[in-house]
């Protein structure tokens, strides 16, 4: 399950954690007990990072949202705390280096004697 979730949200509760369900999923953000249809359930959320595109040369993607899963405590496989800035680079979207590329072919009109 899946929400999506504004930046104002309390902190109140939360730790940084990376959560692996069934060992199939792995996810990373701020975690937290909370009780939902009658049960004790895991809430995490997940940043949804971005690069700035008025700053191509910036060094941080920048946090636009949350993406929001819960799970039942049976379904997790393993919960590991972590810090902000391990969650974040876990999260951190791909970004191709742009300054790499194949050189300038010497001669066009140069063939390959085969």
């Amino acid at each position: 399950m899946t929400d999506e979730q504004n930046t104002t949200d309390a902190d109140e509760g939360f730790e940084w954690a990376v959560v692996e369900v069934f060992g199939h999923r792995r996810h990373a953000g701020r975690a937290r007990e909370e009780e939902r249809f009658g049960a004790k359930m895991l809430r995490i959320d997940i940043p949804t990072l971005v690069w700035p595109e008025d700053q191509p040369e910036a060094k941080e993607p920048t946090i636009s949202g949350w993406v929001t899963h819960f799970y039942g405590g049976a379904s997790i496989f393993s919960y590991t705390l972590t810090d902000e800035q391990t969650a974040m680079q876990i999260n951190r979207p791909y970004r191709p280096a742009s300054r790499y590329s194949l050189p300038a072919p010497d001669d066009p009109d140069d063939e390959c004697p085969v």
